[in-house]
């Protein structure tokens, strides 16, 4: 890919219940990155509740914006484009953001760029806080693992903003099925740090539980993991009562791990990958980044942890690239709740 113009993105990211703002410059140096977290309001529920994420996020959104700008010690006068989350997410989250982003835009006199969320999770391998070392670029064609809350799947990237989906999540995503483990053995919610902090006193041999190989393709089935969880904990209550949490917790974690890793490792490989991305919350999993870390077959790229779970840097990046390739949005274009990481073009 010929050499890209220097451009200052500022994104706005609000697609679930985090309200985020942050600036990056040329695709990878990160100048700032506010987060507005709604996770203790939604730990309540034991989930996110949709209106409330909104509600917050219209609380929120200005003052994130204005901290994002006064911690790079920038003003609109020094951003090129505006980027935003354009979905897919929780409709009354994304509307937020949006609007946020076509105001800054139109009174500004900036370009929009919408992105797709997904594509951003990708994009957070690319960045780097500005003053660090600077990391390598991921080398394409990249082998990339996507997995969330809501998603888990494989991609093969080619290059920039170009992408081909081997497989997907049949049912239950990855970072679903913490959630709702964790629920059943009593840990609460959010699932993944609670079941990685109990798996870590845990034994990971003590039960069996299944892994849905899926022979001869490269989709994912949790379902019956959890099912068979579910199963185990109605007998463990029969017996006696008592739940090995952390038993259950490391057995669970490992029979998802084991899944994603054999999966990617095997694409990788029948695809004629040069490296490995691991990109979505569940690459937050310590197990998940010690496995994948402890194989010498192929580099592999894993966003620290504090761009793994939803934020803005990662929207910016991606939108950098659009914006330096030449794909800018209207003001006219709307939120997108279903978009599909295989319906982005280039």
């Amino acid at each position: 890919m010929t050499d890209l113009k220097p451009a200052r993105i500022l994104a706005v990211e609000t697609s679930c219940d985090e309200t985020a703002c942050a600036i990056v410059e040329n695709g990878r140096a990160m100048l700032s990155s506010v987060v507005a977290s709604q996770m203790e309001i939604h730990a309540r529920y034991g989930g996110v509740y949709p209106e409330v994420a909104s509600r917050q996020h219209v609380l929120s959104i200005i003052p994130v914006v204005e901290q994002a700008l006064a911690q790079a010690h920038l003003t609109l006068k020094d951003i090129d484009a505006i980027a935003v989350t354009q979905g897919p997410g929780l409709a009354g989250s994304l509307v937020v953001g949006m609007n946020m982003a076509k105001g800054l835009a139109l009174g500004a006199g900036l370009p929009l760029v919408g992105v797709n969320h997904l594509e951003g999770h990708l994009y957070s391998a690319w960045v780097y806080e500005a003053g660090d070392t600077v990391p390598p670029e991921p080398q394409f064609p990249l082998m990339v693992l996507l997995v969330s809350g809501g998603h888990s799947e494989l991609n093969l990237m080619t290059d920039h903003l170009m992408y081909q989906r081997l497989g997907s999540t049949l049912d239950d995503a990855a970072g679903e099925a913490f959630d709702k483990v964790s629920r059943l053995i009593e840990l609460g919610y959010p699932g993944g740090p609670a079941i990685q902090k109990a798996a870590e006193e845990g034994d990971a041999s003590r039960f069996q539980f299944p892994r849905a190989w899926l022979e001869g393709t490269y989709d994912f089935s949790f379902s019956g993991l959890k099912t068979a969880v579910l199963y185990e904990v109605r007998e463990l209550k029969k017996k006696s009562g008592h739940l090995p949490v952390h038993d259950l917790a490391a057995s669970f974690q490992k029979a998802v791990v084991d899944v994603l890793f054999k999966k990617t490792m095997d694409a990788a490989r029948e695809f004629g990958a040069k490296e490995i991305l691991v990109a979505g919350g569940v690459s937050a999993n310590r197990a998940l980044r010690q496995t994948f870390r402890a194989q010498t077959e192929f580099p592999v790229h894993i966003p620290p942890l504090s761009l793994c779970t939803d934020n803005a840097a990662m929207i910016a990046s991606a939108g950098y690239y659009r914006f330096a390739l030449g794909h800018v949005s209207g003001l006219d274009i709307d939120v997108l709740p279903t978009w599909p990481l295989s319906q982005v073009t280039a």
